[in-house]
């Protein structure tokens, strides 16, 4: 079948090549994609959010499944434009409904479900322009760090946490008063801080049965350490030791079946990915428990450059069975291997940074993947950076070390002008494995 993938990160470019890989599939087209996604089909000059132009392309190019890389088209419902359109809705759109991607659209939607399903998740409350003195009162009560979410898709700027009380005031103020994201900040949701140790665990789901992909952690801040600017992230590994089998039956007992069974209870329609952004908190008894700190409706990014490598089944017939409500009748095969990525990032990253840079290097990395995130060709043929992120190297290994190191080699053969990347991927995890063993 011909597949349309829509997207242009790394996260896009993961997906395409295995994808790619399909026997079901004969052609594959990424909308926009990058200089990456070129490799593994034909990339479209057509943006995520042009749902007329997407319906079009489907028509014109025989199209049988179209894969939604990023969230904002999800939100904006492009799986309702389909069912709603006599021509489009017999295609195969992985992705939620509108209603489903509130998940990720609204975090005031997504506590309230958690709150009426049990879902284990931090206590919370939400304010308006209008209710900004209770919410500043509210604050009050709490003990810091103080965590503030703006309501809606903030390009992943919209949670703050902040260690003093005044600051978390003026916070409050200048996200509802002052619509410091704009729409997005027009409700805050203010939750209760968890101490504890973030994952991400992804599900892929047809509305009644599921399947667990592998846990995965990621690194947001900019910094060595964890320190500096919040980014879209800095590298990811898969899978996460302390996620055995113990913890991932609370994860599944606790959450993922929970979430599944309310959607569907709900009669919100639901064919795609489930991220749950999760904290495993120490409980009394020594043990970790899993605690829902948000959703996503999409897979995360760079978690799928680690993710999906480890991918043995052939992704569209899972695709393919998630469409068809039949997820519980194919086998879903993990490579046993451990995967690393290291994200390569433009010179001022995340702020202002500089794109047009030439890259060398790739010739150089060995057994290496190497996942396009922010680049393209120039009319010479020159690979050249063209965003923020630009490349995340992934290695698949017998060992997060193993893999860390082999990726760490990569990435360094990589160059252009102003080139960064973390030196630190997984060392948290890894002293933490040793310090138990």
């Amino acid at each position: 079948m011909n597949i349309l993938l829509l997207g242009s990160g790394g996260r896009e470019h993961a997906m395409a090549a295995s994808i790619a890989k399909s026997t079901q599939c004969d052609k594959l087209f990424i909308a926009p994609g990058n200089a990456g996604t070129a490799e593994c089909g034909t990339n479209v000059e057509l943006k995520a959010d042009d749902f007329e132009g997407i319906g079009k392309f489907v028509v014109d190019n025989d199209i049988r499944m179209v894969v939604v890389g990023p969230e904002a088209p999800l939100v904006g419902g492009i799986a309702d434009f389909f069912a709603n359109n006599d021509r489009l809705k017999n295609i195969a759109l992985i992705g939620p409904s509108a209603n489903g991607a509130q998940l990720e659209g609204s975090k005031d939607f997504a506590k309230m479900f958690m709150q009426r399903m049990g879902i284990p998740t931090a206590e919370y409350k939400t304010f308006t322009k209008e209710t900004l003195k209770e919410g500043q009162k509210f604050l009050s009560t709490l003990k810091p760090p103080y965590v503030l979410k703006a309501d809606g898709l903030a390009a992943g700027k919209g949670v703050l946490i902040i260690d003093k009380l005044k600051d978390a005031k003026q916070a409050l103020k200048e996200m509802l008063a002052d619509a410091k994201f704009g729409d997005a900040s027009s409700r805050v949701v203010i939750e209760q801080y968890l101490t504890g140790i973030e994952l991400s665990v992804f599900v892929l789901t047809d509305g009644k049965h599921y399947k667990i992909l592998p846990t995965a952690k990621d690194y947001k801040r900019i910094g060595e350490g964890d320190t500096g600017l919040n980014t879209g992230g800095m590298g990811s590994i898969s899978p996460v030791f302390f996620a055995d089998k113990a913890f991932m039956h609370k994860v599944e007992h606790d959450i993922v079946q929970p979430t599944v069974k309310g959607l569907h209870k709900e009669g919100i329609d639901y064919k795609g990915f489930i991220f749950l952004g999760l904290m495993a908190v120490k409980g009394d008894d020594g043990s970790l428990n899993p605690y829902v700190i948000e959703y996503n409706v999409r897979m995360g990014d760079p978690e799928t450059e680690s993710v999906f490598p480890r991918i043995k089944s052939d992704v569209v017939e899972l695709f393919q069975a998630t469409w068809n409500g039949t997820l519980n009748n194919v086998q879903l095969d993990i490579d046993e291997r451990s995967a690393a990525c290291v994200m390569l990032t433009a010179e001022g990253y995340p702020e202002s940074y500089r794109k047009g840079d030439t890259i060398s290097g790739l010739d150089a990395v060995g057994e290496s993947l190497v996942f396009h995130a922010g680049t393209k060709r120039t009319q010479a043929g020159n690979l050249v950076t063209n965003g923020g992120r630009v490349l995340c190297v992934t290695t698949l290994s017998d060992s997060i070390p193993e893999a860390l190191l082999k990726s760490l080699q990569a990435a360094e053969n990589i160059k252009w002008k102003g080139r960064y990347y973390r030196h630190d991927i997984g060392q948290d995890l890894l002293k933490m494995y040793i310090e138990r063993n």
